[in-house]
């Protein structure tokens, strides 16, 4: 692909050109962090030769040299193996993630808000941008639906893990008596589709409905009539798309969210494990959590489907997921399938 680029013709077509420069430099980032590893490999390998000739203070020198060596390669070696993890189809696009309030009431509106919060966080810890598209305030407090474009490499690859539902238990700020609460919220999450991918919907299966913009945007988005509501009828998909002051905008974008849903609808009638996308959510309440969130009468967070758990919940409301995304894609592994994963803190 280097050698293509050198071609004459190669800039005719700036289009193609860019995304053959976007594949390239996403097959660099994948095979080069490798090839790097494994010359440390072969270099730790030559040091071992050293050791095994040297004798006294110079042996303990050597040894001590790879022992050092080989404790900054673990987590460098951690990296690589998530990585591989990231095969599926989609798994390198954008992601779309919508956050819907269940069971709890105003409790429940706080808790979406708090998952919010918590996806904000980690999309900025791993230099993801984000666009909100859509989002929809509780009656008394937080939220009751938002939907927000994480935007960046493997987005999708990490975030699907988030799919399920989400239990919180804590005692309540809304509650006068200060009595413990149980609230629930779903997270779905589906890939951005690229140009690749081709969609059509005929015009007669959509209602477009537009209205005034409310909630998170400005003034200049929520005096105008610029948000867009689609309908597909033969499925019933609703998406809502607000973030932009421009109607024709948020229409494009609200037609990209439903391109994208009913793909993933229709890859989803193709499979007979259907928990792998929507039958994994099930219900938002009790019996279909994929995660539990404990603040009251303990501090703990635990992933109920690979047994991953840490104390740390405020650091984990602070965006620090990494540990039950990688347990996740580790569980989701052939080598690692049907084991339960136990990473304390």
């Amino acid at each position: 692909m280097d050698h293509q680029m050198a071609e004459p013709g190669f800039w005719d077509n700036n289009e193609r050109a860019q995304k053959h420069i976007g594949k390239l430099n996403s097959l660099k980032r994948a095979v080069l962090p490798v090839v790097a590893f494994q010359k440390k490999v072969e270099d730790i390998g030559v040091m071992q030769e050293l050791v095994e000739a040297a004798t006294g203070a110079e042996r303990e020198t050597y040894e001590k040299e790879i022992e050092d060596s080989v404790a900054l390669m673990v987590p460098e070696l951690d990296q690589l193996e998530i990585a591989s993890f990231l095969t599926g189809q989609f798994d390198k696009n954008n992601a779309i993630l919508s956050i819907q309030s269940g069971a709890g009431g105003t409790e429940s509106n706080d808790w979406a808000d708090i998952l919010f919060r918590m996806y904000s966080r980690w999309a900025e810890r791993r230099g993801y941008s984000m666009e909100l598209q859509d989002v929809q305030a509780g009656d008394q407090a937080g939220i009751s639906k938002a939907t927000i474009l994480i935007k960046g490499e493997n987005a999708y690859g990490y975030v699907k893990a988030e799919r399920g539902v989400h239990r919180l238990v804590r005692i309540s700020p809304f509650d006068a008596n200060k009595r413990r609460h149980t609230s629930f919220c779903a997270v779905d999450v589906i890939a951005e589709i690229t140009d690749e991918i081709q969609i059509e919907i005929p015009e007669a299966e959509l209602r477009i409905d537009v209205y005034r913009s409310s909630g998170k945007g400005g003034q200049g988005v929520n005096t105008t009539d610029s948000a867009v509501r689609i309908t597909h009828i033969p499925s019933n998909i609703v998406v809502v798309c607000q973030n932009e002051r421009s109607q024709i905008k948020n229409k494009a974008a609200a037609l990209n969210v439903l391109k994208a849903r009913l793909y993933e609808k229709r890859l989803d009638e193709q499979r007979t494990e259907m928990e792998r996308f929507y039958g994994e959510k099930g219900e938002i309440g009790w019996g279909s959590q994929i995660r539990s969130y404990v603040l009251q009468p303990y501090q703990m967070v635990k992933d109920l489907r690979t047994g991953v758990s840490t104390s740390d919940t405020q650091g984990v409301l602070d965006g620090d997921l990494d540990r039950f995304v990688y347990g996740w894609l580790r569980a989701g592994s052939p080598r690692h399938r049907n084991k339960d994963i136990q990473m304390e803190d």
